[in-house]
């Protein structure tokens, strides 16, 4: 497929796949709260003796979420729709991979002492959300794809304007073609300006290449890998030498706009556990810079490899609390600051991809590429219902959701 030049092709992020609906009815704390594993293995009772993210504000650029979801009623902002057509309110294929993600975010559960549902990492933060992609079962993906490319950078500007103390991007590019975009770069660097720390998924394309995945390798982003519940690296995650931590990302509960809960794995669920623990970090320590956090997460990363970090797992699992604790001290050592606030020195610091040539004609950044797996490759699978103790699973195939350029 053509498109214009100069655009980038937005993909979905999520789409339901093939599986039966069960009647929806609430689900009883059992079915979801016992299977949140992700809560506990980033210690969020220990962060949220400090915190709940009061205060923050966290952007989720994906494809929308439903504000009316009982978890994130009241949680969720006034957005912008990056897209302009395509499925709208009350259609199957609408919002279901953002308002997955922003519950992960910052959920906040419903019904009695809100004991139902899904639970945030930082449950106190507000959701603001801005539409970006399409999900894939979505019959206006192709028109998007074709006339939308810039929507990931202006979602990037838009949402450093209004106020976002955080930019979650559970998307990505990682086809064969992958390469840095021009506009979409300098919107990060934008935010990073400002002081908005920018967090994306480093990509699923581990049983496929560990091919590079935009966003996640530009300069300054805090890239996510994946791992179980174990601790261990997720086959499916990207490994490359811009992930930062790893966090959740097999076997997350999420909530969908209707009104079931489902499980998923994919560095976009990663990407969300990250972006919420930064949102807890921020909530502490509200001047510290993006460079700051991001060398904060590294630094007080749990699980770590045995020479400190490598591509699989970035420098270990996030902890939030721990991160909240250093910030602290950091803020007594003037010293400390300023070495965190140095960050990486290096452009992409590692052995990244070469810059573009400055007289290359921009056009030429823009190959034809066939979408591959992208960072939020999520598999839907099962339905959580009252009663059920444990998720039953069934074979399922797993949604594309890329930034992919066409």
């Amino acid at each position: 497929m053509t498109r214009p030049r100069r655009y980038r092709a937005l993909v979905t992020a999520a789409t339901a796949t093939a599986f039966t609906l069960l009647p929806a009815v609430p689900a009883h704390a059992d079915a979801i709260r016992d299977q949140q594993w992700g809560l506990e293995a980033l210690h969020t009772d220990r962060a949220w003796q400090t915190t709940k993210g009061e205060g923050i504000t966290v952007a989720v650029l994906d494809t929308g979420v439903d504000d009316s979801h009982p978890d994130l009623e009241g949680q969720v902002l006034p957005g912008k729709d990056l897209i302009g057509f395509g499925a709208g309110r009350g259609d199957r294929s609408w919002a279901l991979h953002g308002t997955a993600m922003a519950g992960i975010i910052a959920g906040r559960g419903n019904g009695p002492g809100r004991g139902d549902g899904v639970l945030g990492v930082a449950p106190g933060a507000k959701i603001l959300p801005g539409r970006v992609i399409l999900e894939s079962n979505d019959p206006s993906r192709t028109k998007a794809r074709e006339s939308r490319g810039t929507a990931l950078a202006e979602g990037i500007r838009w949402a450093t304007d209004q106020g976002a103390d955080v930019i979650n991007l559970s998307l990505g590019d990682d086809s064969k073609s992958a390469h840095p975009e021009p506009s979409e770069d300098a919107a990060v660097q934008y935010a990073l300006g400002k002081g908005v720390s920018v967090v994306a998924s480093a990509g699923n394309s581990g049983e496929k290449g560990d091919r590079v995945s935009y966003p996640a390798a530009y300069p300054g982003v805090i890239a996510v890998a994946a791992v179980d519940k174990y601790g261990t690296h997720a086959a499916f995650s990207t490994r490359r030498w811009y992930a930062t931590v790893s966090a959740p990302g097999v076997d997350i509960v999420v909530a969908n706009p209707d009104r079931h809960y489902y499980i998923e794995w994919g560095t976009s669920a990663a990407s969300a556990f990250v972006s919420g623990a930064v949102a807890l970090v921020r909530a502490a320590h509200p001047d510290l810079s993006p460079a700051q956090i991001k060398t904060l997460l590294a630094q007080t990363a749990r699980d770590s490899p045995s020479n400190g970090r490598d591509d699989a797992r970035g420098y270990g699992m996030a902890d939030p609390a721990a991160a909240i604790e250093a910030g602290a001290e950091l803020r007594r050592d003037p010293a400390g600051a300023g070495s965190a606030a140095a960050g990486h020195r290096e452009q992409y610091f590692g052995p990244g991809p070469a810059p573009e040539r400055q007289d290359e004609d921009p056009a030429d950044w823009l190959a034809p590429a066939a979408g591959g797996l992208g960072a939020v490759l999520l598999a839907l699978a099962v339905v959580l219902w009252r009663g059920g103790n444990t998720a039953p699973r069934r074979n399922n195939t797993f949604a594309t959701g890329i930034t992919g350029r066409r």
